[in-house]
């Protein structure tokens, strides 16, 4: 059974570390959420390092300087990690290669120094997809002559966010997860970087054992997330107790007091269980 929590603080004694998500959980694209912050920094206080795993697109540095702008302290984390961390390797690894960006501006940064070269579809090694140009307006379907075209020239995709969708205020936004499932339906082949796949959580352990100054043991190690396919099937995957936020990508799903039967049977439904849950984080 998924249990219900009043407080962060009910359990924080089983952990000597947590790996939060952000967007969902500390701010929704708009502004931070106070208590939820507060609660990080709290855990930091008294238990040990938090690290935020994001899906962003874009190199940890650059979510750092969003997350000042949007109101979230400093001391509610001691680092952070994401999917477009986990692309420049990628990208750092191919080194000269050709690719074909899918994208805003805005994650031009994924790249940017590297001797990897952006050229148009026709002449490209590979696809990098951080996104859709323009997320306020535009649809996955918008691409569908792009991904057919990048399909049949059998070029692979690097997915540089894992997401389908976030909220940016009381909006729901496309990622470009959802484009790389497009791809993907397709015929044509995606690597992921980000949540839920192994590679960045082994990242993420590697990097709290560094904050920490000695191993965790997984089972010390408290994840929280609102997204089922990514922060919970990620944390199943690697052994991790998840603290589900109900709230979230999901809220539509519950109330804002959902009773634990019914937050269980939603992620039994997903073959997913998480430990335990609160709409929104709070200490």
């Amino acid at each position: 059974m998924t249990h219900a929590i009043a407080s962060l603080g009910d359990i924080a004694e089983r952990y000597d570390a947590v790996l939060s998500d952000v967007w969902g959980v500390i701010h929704d694209g708009k502004a931070a959420f106070p208590e939820p912050c507060a609660a990080l920094a709290r855990f930091r206080q008294t238990r040990g390092p938090v690290l935020l795993l994001s899906n962003a697109p874009r190199p940890g540095e650059d979510v750092v300087r969003l997350l000042d702008q949007l109101g979230v302290p400093r001391d509610a984390y001691d680092g952070i990690l994401t999917s477009g961390d986990a692309a420049r390797a990628e990208m750092v690894r191919r080194g000269a290669s050709a690719f074909h960006h899918i994208g805003p501006e805005r994650d031009r940064t994924v790249w940017e120094g590297l001797p990897t070269r952006e050229v148009q579809l026709t002449s490209a090694e590979f696809v990098l997809c951080t996104g859709l140009f323009d997320d306020e307006r535009e649809t996955p379907e918008d691409y569908a002559e792009t991904l057919k075209a990048a399909q049949e020239a059998g070029l692979q995709m690097i997915c540089a966010n894992p997401d389908l969708q976030v909220h940016r205020g009381p909006k729901l936004i496309w990622c470009a997860g959802a484009l790389a499932a497009a791809y993907e339906k397709l015929g044509g082949e995606v690597i992921y970087f980000g949540k839920p796949h192994p590679p960045v959580y082994d990242a993420a352990l590697r990097r709290l054992a560094e904050i920490k100054g000695a191993p965790l043991e997984p089972t010390r190690i408290l994840a929280i997330g609102d997204g089922m396919r990514t922060d919970i099937l990620g944390a199943n995957r690697m052994g991790l107790d998840a603290l589900f936020i109900t709230a979230g990508i999901h809220g539509d799903l519950f109330d804002m007091n959902p009773e634990p039967q019914g937050v269980a049977q939603v992620l039994s439904e997903q073959e997913l269980f998480a430990a335990v849950f609160q709409p929104r984080l709070k200490w």
